[in-house]
């Protein structure tokens, strides 16, 4: 009779054997753990932590303890470090506690992070390009490929090789996007655009005129875009030739291209957001 696997992504028991769940749920492995002698893991996919809800939880850890415990596993130098709860622990010294229960078990680095992540996803806790890094993490460090990713965390492949691709993003995209500035979203209509310096002009666009997901897919593709979002397509004023004109410079300079017409003459307008955004226009046009 064929046995059926237990994937990961249904949970962090699928890590953790049977006998030693039996033991944490009789509580013989949660320990009271001096706050000082745990330490955060630096390969944790989580790596930022919203300041706002992070002392709103250290409000409530200081009225009611820190009820779920951490999971942890010894090091060789006596501490413990953290598995999953980083969150809970970080609240913890927020709130001045000496002590938190912990829960001990011996993972390999790569339980670890599967552990991590898995938590973190489970709690809608990661950025989506912490997950991507994970993912990558997984992927390169441990041997995974991307269906095996896609399985143990419970995810499609499809949703795996999406924000893989994230991390091809420029490093300041990339860290608008960690910072939340960017939405998901927003990074994958970027990813429509191949010059990376026109990813980011096209990122500070974003930010400064809190532009939608749909506003960045039409100037992606080379489209003229109004406030509200709508594309103008063609102006009636210009030709077929200057229309074309105006949407092929915005495709190259990755901003707002405005042609005014008058009697004699007219007006080429070309908007810019940053001084970084207005030296990457000049750059393009002066062809240093």
């Amino acid at each position: 009779m064929n046995k059926k696997r237990s994937p990961l992504g249904k949970g962090l028991h699928a890590l953790i054997p049977a006998h030693a769940q039996k033991q944490q749920q009789a509580g013989a492995r949660v320990v009271r753990c001096p706050i000082g002698d745990i330490v955060p893991n630096s390969r944790q996919p989580r790596q930022s932590f919203d300041t706002d809800k992070l002392k709103q939880l250290a409000d409530s850890v200081r009225s009611q303890g820190v009820l779920q415990p951490l999971l942890v596993r010894s090091t060789k130098d006596g501490k413990y470090q953290i598995i999953a709860g980083e969150r809970r622990w970080r609240a913890a010294k927020m709130a001045g506690l000496q002590f938190v229960p912990v829960i001990v078990k011996d993972l390999s680095d790569a339980a670890s992070v599967e552990v991590a992540l898995i938590e973190n996803i489970q709690r809608e806790d990661l950025n989506p390009l912490e997950e991507a890094e994970a993912y990558r993490q997984l992927i390169e460090e441990h041997r995974l490929t991307q269906a095996k990713v896609a399985e143990r965390v419970g995810k499609s492949r499809s949703h795996v090789t999406n924000l893989l691709r994230l991390l091809n993003l420029p490093p300041a995209v990339k860290k608008a996007l960690l910072e939340g500035k960017l939405t998901m979203g927003h990074a994958r209509a970027l990813l429509a655009i191949s010059d990376p310096n026109r990813q980011k002009a096209m990122a500070d666009m974003i930010v400064a005129r809190a532009l939608s997901v749909r506003q960045v897919e039409q100037l992606a593709a080379g489209k003229k875009v109004t406030q509200k979002g709508a594309s103008t397509g063609r102006s009636r004023k210009l030709t077929a030739n200057e229309a074309a004109l105006v949407e092929s410079l915005q495709r190259s300079l990755g901003t707002k291209v405005e042609l005014k017409k008058g009697r004699k003459g007219g007006k080429l307008v070309i908007e810019y957001y940053t001084l970084d955004q207005l030296d990457y226009v000049t750059g393009k046009i002066l062809g240093r």
